[in-house]
């Protein structure tokens, strides 16, 4: 439960139709189960109490009473386990019955929760024992006490910042207007759905479908249980098909049958984070709802919850490839505008043989095609000066000769070595002038040459070497549209790697796949015999981790805490901890001390959910004070 996760648990027992002792006994044993492995929320699905089929069996007392209970003897179950617990029942109120989720807490029964929506079409025909719930909570008294009994109740961790779990139950998630938006309009982050679903052939995708975009709409935390193995089959058949979603994605689910209790680590703090920067999701509904407190103990959660090395880039080569084809033409397009615009048909790029200055002249290139322009009008210009290898300026010239567009080598040498020696510099000297004197006069260099033959600079700076500050003010910094500004480097190589495999020429992916097998280089310091000499993951630190530090601290909201406790998850056996907390420090620092580059940065596309853009995603102020951020880091 600390810095947010929570772990849930979607419980089916195997019942017994209309045994109410039997499964009480199933559900506590299952209880137990489930609060031995951690779960702080588990929950049973609908009507387990008695079973979901028991047809007209609902109408006889002694079922009912019988249910009744079994719903003490499993609170009773409940007391001193440190855990919120749902399960489904039928429940008899003022001679009506209704279709509800106990919900249960050390002991108690905090509220009893009705189903609003009322099925009574196809195999359904639910109406004929059951009335909707009422949304409004009315007291209801139940073995000797007084408690709340309606749609409207929302049950609020005290000890837990921002954790408010509300109920559904099955129907009420397949309607136009589910009790579970009102839930998470006043403020619930987790539902959960006590459900007896049963199959149908494609209808496992369509509920899974279901639960993810109602967890993505609402954006919260869902529980999804369901009836299975035990219910009766005299016409359906019901298969346990259990879910726990976050914000429109499956932590986990269950194989259809296999009536196995699933474990999520629920991120409440992510939830809450994406809330607030979300500022249309939504206003408070005008019912009247309940609000009932119970308490956890704030221990840290096992963590179960896997984390993805690069979350920018998907797992899945078919996915991946389908993002790298989108990314392309998000990028290829917006160049493409740049150009309807100016009315230009001239394009300056300058590639030094690396990983992005070649996607940016891929991207050029496709926008010209797309264009109907001669990409003889696209000007590749490369640069050699004193840390340029025979690899790198190879392979930049193969890349023109191959893609059909113009070549133009300008040797910076002698510009440069003139320019030290007005300013005084020691060419000896390998500081930081030194290295920055080269990029800036690149950059000169391309600017005039635009100037000159009527066309763009196109940026190939990307989205890494934005958040780390990576790139010379002034220098390798500016262009006339940064094609690359939303791309990160983990993404960088995949794009390119995705083009190599699928451009059809042979010639020109043996060239990309050597520019993929080069060393990530600003080549500004002389190579040793003939190889790279400076090699910037050794110098700010590997690129896979300042993209994933990047991404949860921008895109998930994280503390510096928190991204390193994932990040260790994430990085098991491939770093140590000690090195993963020496690159976040650097991260931190580089970010906040780096804005000031941002905040002048040139147009180019957004591509993700992470963006720099002082005009778009990130309004930070570039003299923004690390101190908090880093107060935290030196506790770690």
């Amino acid at each position: 439960m600390k810095q947010g996760f929570i772990k849930a648990a979607a419980v089916t027992p195997k019942i017994r139709v209309a045994d109410p002792v039997y499964n009480g006994e199933e559900i506590c044993r299952k209880l137990e189960e489930a609060y031995a492995a951690g779960a702080k929320i588990i929950v049973f699905p609908e009507l387990c109490i008695t079973g979901y089929t028991c047809g007209d069996l609902f109408l006889q007392q002694l079922l009912l009473e019988e249910a009744s209970a079994q719903l003490m003897r499993i609170a009773a179950c409940t007391r001193e386990k440190d855990a919120l617990i749902m399960v489904g029942l039928p429940m008899e109120r003022d001679g009506r019955l209704y279709n509800v989720a106990a919900v249960l807490w050390n002991g108690e029964i905090l509220g009893l929760v009705p189903k609003a929506n009322i099925p009574s079409y196809a195999e359904f025909y639910e109406g004929r024992h059951f009335t909707e719930g009422n949304r409004e909570p009315v007291p209801f008294s139940f073995a000797g006490k007084t408690i709340p009994f309606g749609t409207n109740i929302l049950f609020v961790c005290e000890t837990m910042h921002g954790l408010t779990v509300g109920c559904e139950i099955c129907e009420d998630l397949w309607v136009a207007n589910s009790p579970g938006t009102s839930h998470a309009m006043k403020g619930a982050t987790v539902i959960a759905n006590l459900s007896a679903s049963n199959e149908t052939i494609g209808k496992d995708e369509y509920r899974e479908l279901l639960v993810k975009s109602s967890s993505a709409r609402l954006i919260c935390g869902y529980i999804y249980t369901s009836a299975g193995e035990g219910e009766s089959t005299q016409d359906l058949v019901f298969g346990g098909h259990n879910l726990i979603a976050e914000n429109g994605t499956v932590l986990t689910q269950v194989k259809k049958f296999s009536c196995e209790t699933i474990y999520g680590d629920i991120d409440i703090e992510r939830l809450l984070s994406d809330r607030r920067r979300m500022g249309t999701f939504g206003q408070e509904p005008q019912e009247t709802y309940v609000q009932v407190p119970f308490r956890l103990n704030l221990t840290e959660t096992r963590l179960d919850r896997s984390f993805e090395c690069m979350p920018f880039v998907p797992v899945k080569q078919e996915e991946r490839d389908r993002r790298c084809e989108e990314i392309l033409s998000i990028q290829s397009y917006g160049l493409k505008k740049r150009f309807e615009h100016t009315g230009l048909s001239r394009a300056v790029v300058g590639v030094s043989g690396g990983l992005d200055s070649t996607l940016a002249l891929l991207v050029t290139v496709r926008t010209f095609d797309l264009l109907g322009l001669d990409r003889k009008g696209i000007l590749a210009v490369t640069m050699p000066c004193f840390g340029t290898t025979a690899q790198t300026r190879g392979n930049a010239c193969g890349l023109a000769q191959t893609l059909g567009v113009r070549l133009q080598e300008v040797d910076i040498r002698e510009a440069v070595e003139v320019h030290f020696r007005d300013i005084g510099q020691d060419s000896s000297n390998h500081d930081v002038t030194y290295e920055n004197g080269q990029a800036r006069e690149r950059t000169q260099v391309l600017m005039d040459l635009a100037n000159r033959v009527n066309g763009l600079v196109i940026g190939t700076g990307d989205m890494s070497e934005l958040a780390l500050g990576w790139a010379t003010y002034n220098g390798d910094h500016m262009s006339m549209y940064g094609v690359n500004a939303g791309v990160p480097k983990t993404l960088v190589r995949h794009l390119v790697q995705y083009y190599a495999d699928t451009c059809g020429d042979e010639e020109l992916s043996a060239v990309l796949r050597d520019v993929l097998d080069t060393p990530v280089s600003p080549e500004l310091l002389p190579p040793v015999d003939g190889v790279i000499s400076q090699r910037t993951e050794d110098l700010v630190g590997p690129y896979e981790l300042h993209d994933f530090f990047l991404y949860y601290m921008l895109r998930c909201g994280f503390p510096p805490a928190k991204v390193y406790r994932v990040a260790r998850k994430a990085f098991a056996g491939q770093y140590e901890d000690s090195v993963i907390l020496k690159w976040l420090k650097i991260f931190y620092r580089r970010f906040f001390a780096q804005q000031f580059k941002r905040s002048c940065l040139p147009d180019g596309p957004k591509i993700g959910s992470v963006a720099l853009s002082p005009r778009g995603d990130l309004r930070m102020p570039s003299d923004a004070c690390v101190s908090l951020w880093a107060a935290e880091l030196a506790k770690l």
